[in-house]
């Protein structure tokens, strides 16, 4: 890839990533929060912004990360996002833990908790299912249906769940980040023709 086009496409998804961020952090907010509370959104904001990597890594969209390198960096990205959700979760769970709870339990009044808690269990399926991708075998086609349906729940449930918050990231900003994610997640999904090629899904 040419290197001015190389620089362009990491300035696009460096604002990509900065931009919410920044709003988010900066936000008044955070003003007079618990440092828990503040890292525990933080941690929130990050999780929502590797999963704009994860589909560009996959894809093989970001120059210096293709083949091997970046299904490398794809499994420590998903092990760090995986960190950020417990992080995430815990830092809640300290500053309210009844909301926890009920969100949780799928009792909570707040639909925007329920939506998290899917993303949640999802984002532990995906990473489950990734650590087992060697120990299936054959059944690697198998494997890449399984893995991207958990990874289009969490795209969609993290979607509904960022949108419908109130809170400390920028609405556009989030919006628009929101868009990439599901945006590029499905462009990825149609180049590797994921569903076409199962074996149980037959060409008519």
């Amino acid at each position: 890839m040419p290197r001015p086009r190389a620089v362009l496409i990491w300035i696009a998804v460096a604002t990509a990533l900065l931009v919410p961020f920044g709003f988010a952090v900066s936000s008044p907010l955070l003003q007079w929060r618990d440092p828990v509370y503040i890292g525990s959104g933080i941690a929130g904001v990050m999780a929502m912004g590797l999963l704009l990597m994860q589909p560009l890594l996959v894809g093989g969209y970001l120059p210096g990360f293709k083949g091997i390198s970046g299904r490398r960096l794809h499994r420590g990205v998903g092990a760090l996002l995986v960190g950020l959700v417990i992080i995430h979760v815990a830092g809640l769970w300290m500053t309210s833990p009844p909301d926890v709870i009920d969100a949780l339990l799928f009792m909570s009044p707040t639909p925007f908790s329920i939506w998290g808690v899917i993303a949640m269990w999802a984002v532990f399926a995906a990473a489950l299912i990734g650590a087992l991708r060697h120990r299936m075998g054959q059944r690697l086609r198998l494997w890449r249906v399984l893995h991207t349906s958990f990874v289009s729940i969490i795209a969609i449930g993290t979607a509904l769940h960022v949108l419908q918050i109130d809170g400390t990231m920028e609405p556009i900003s989030k919006a628009l980040l929101t868009a990439l994610v599901l945006g590029v997640l499905m462009r990825v999904i149609f180049d590797r023709r994921i569903w076409v090629h199962f074996p149980l899904v037959r060409r008519k």
